[in-house]
């Protein structure tokens, strides 16, 4: 899985060099637009999480969208960008969520006793960012700050386990259908950094460990984005 987020990366990363200079031969208008469409890869930290719960493996996210540019000014370099987007989510940990008569239950269990346990999500997301930069009409490397928010919309989400003895997956109704958050993004030219805060939970009110203690996972997430036009 570590190899294939490389490679994405490497083949995201040689696209985003080679696009700037084929959308800049296009147009040297006044009215130009930039950053309309992005890749992101990053690493997703799961905070609040109760005693004996830790992480491991590549908790990874994959997102890309659009975002309409709407600009303020004559330079065309402040304004707000609102957009549709897509992510893949997937955090891994040595919490064990089965399901029994509709039921899910999670226990901590040690790591020897398994080989991995994974909760996935897939989500449409609305990104809102205020944006300002130091872009012309004829310059494609620039500064950027873009601050905002994003709201996603969970449409699938499962958990998995994979055992010696085998795999179990199933739908997971615990997940919060509509998560929201703070994002930050600034870079220069083509390697932007990304960082997003969660604002609500990851799980239901309902999603609680043996012990009766909430499971109030929020998550953090860093990574590198990558703007085309």
């Amino acid at each position: 899985m570590f190899r294939t987020i490389l490679q994405t990366i490497s083949g995201t990363a040689l696209f985003m060099l080679t696009m700037p200079i084929l959308a800049q031969s296009t147009t040297t208008t006044d009215r130009y637009l930039e950053d309309q469409f992005y890749v992101g890869v990053g690493y997703n930290v799961l905070m609040d999480k109760p005693d004996n719960i830790a992480q491991r493996n590549l908790s990874y996210n994959l997102q890309f969208g659009f975002i309409k540019d709407i600009s303020f000014n004559k330079r065309r370099n402040f304004g707000i960008g609102l957009g549709l987007g897509y992510a893949i989510n997937s955090y891994y940990f040595n919490l064990m969520a089965t399901e029994e008569n509709n039921i899910v239950r999670y226990e901590i269990v040690d790591e020897a006793n398994f080989n991995r346990s994974k909760l996935g999500t897939h989500a449409i997301e609305l990104p809102f960012e205020i944006r300002w930069r130091t872009s012309t009409p004829d310059d494609y490397k620039f500064w950027r700050i873009y601050a905002g928010a994003r709201l996603g919309y969970v449409f699938s989400g499962r958990s998995k386990l994979v055992t010696d003895m085998g795999n179990t997956t199933f739908n997971n109704p615990d997940i919060e259908e509509f998560q929201y958050g703070l994002t930050l993004s600034f870079g220069f030219n083509t390697w932007n950094f990304h960082a997003y805060y969660g604002l609500n939970n990851l799980l239901k009110d309902s999603a609680l460990l043996e012990n009766g203690d909430a499971i109030e996972f929020r998550v953090l997430r860093a990574g590198l984005i990558f703007y085309i036009l």
